[in-house]
């Protein structure tokens, strides 16, 4: 940033004037570097680093394309530069040509991806935590059957709607086919994603609030905390989970038929709100209700070997 004194007979100030940014030819050093140069830079050969560069995308994909952004291949590169020489910022800059305050930001990005503390991790510290899940109510035109079914607690009629979602506030997960009474707990024991945690198919943890079951893959808050590491646990749940609250309301501003009253068939609602919702596992709309299980007694146990291990004072 450069400067120039503007003066005239009354007044004299300083402004600044921008200087022209400058954008520097990147290289890609799979294209420049021989298999050889690669091993001995990168400690990686050439098949290795574009398997990791594809199998890390999803986390290191920019989210936009403006201002030149780095795509993942090349942070991947970066990040094996650093890693393999513990050269200085400034050298590793210098390998595709960024600023070394680029760098700085693409080695701790790479390095949270690479250890699994990326996005819940930072956030609450809680291991393995894969999604948070909540219902939702959107508002309906009284139906001609089964009326009272669809009034929730609230006194309006609805269909309730619940979500996974993660870190980035992706819905990951999506089921909209119940009534509005319907208790949250039910609506979960009777998905598909709950038949797959319990199946073993899926690997994680999912954060609920105290309406849900407290299972292993499934992790509640303490109802009544007695020590600081569950006070600290609540704390860093809450401020975790509440993702899925923002998620909905993201959701609802994009599609405003969603924030007022659909003036229509239950059924033909949840196909609206499928629709609404996009890249998901959409289960089919249907009217049903069954009664939910018991607690799982073993995530108690995990519950609180997490507060005391990674919480306590």
């Amino acid at each position: 940033v450069s400067s120039v004194i503007l003066c005239n007979p009354t007044t004299c100030w300083w402004r600044a004037i921008r200087s022209e940014r400058v954008f520097k030819d990147r290289s890609n050093p799979l294209e420049v570097l021989s298999e050889k140069e690669l091993l001995e830079k990168l400690r990686f050969p050439r098949h290795a680093i574009q398997q990791l560069a594809f199998d890390l995308e999803e986390q290191l994909r920019p989210e936009t394309s403006r201002n030149c952004s780095i795509p993942s291949l090349l942070q991947i590169c970066l990040a094996l530069c650093f890693f393999a020489t513990g050269c200085f910022i400034n050298a590793a800059a210098d390998v595709i040509g960024v600023h070394k305050s680029t760098v700085s930001r693409i080695i701790h990005r790479v390095s949270c991806v690479l250890s699994g503390k990326d996005g819940f991790f930072q956030q609450c510290r809680i291991p393995n935590v894969i999604g948070a899940i909540d219902g939702t109510r959107i508002r309906i035109q009284a139906p001609s059957t089964h009326e009272p079914l669809f009034v929730n607690r609230k006194g309006y009629h609805s269909i309730n709607v619940q979500a996974i979602c993660d870190a980035k506030l992706s819905v990951l997960n999506c089921v909209a086919r119940w009534p509005g009474s319907t208790h949250d707990s039910r609506i979960l024991v009777n998905s598909q994603i709950h038949d797959a945690f319990e199946r073993g198919e899926l690997q994680g943890v999912l954060l609920g609030d105290s309406g849900y079951p407290l299972k292993p893959w499934l992790l509640m808050p303490f109802l009544n905390p007695v020590t600081a590491a569950q006070t600290w646990y609540n704390t860093a749940h809450a401020k975790t989970r509440n993702v899925i609250e923002r998620c909905f309301g993201v959701l609802k501003r994009r599609f405003h038929c969603l924030h007022g009253e659909l003036r229509m068939k239950p059924e033909r609602v949840c196909n609206i709100i499928c629709a609404c919702v996009e890249d998901q596992m959409l289960e089919e709309p249907a009217l049903e209700i069954t009664e939910a299980g018991d607690e799982d007694r073993s995530g108690h146990y995990i519950r609180q070997m997490i507060a005391e291990n990674i919480f306590s004072v």
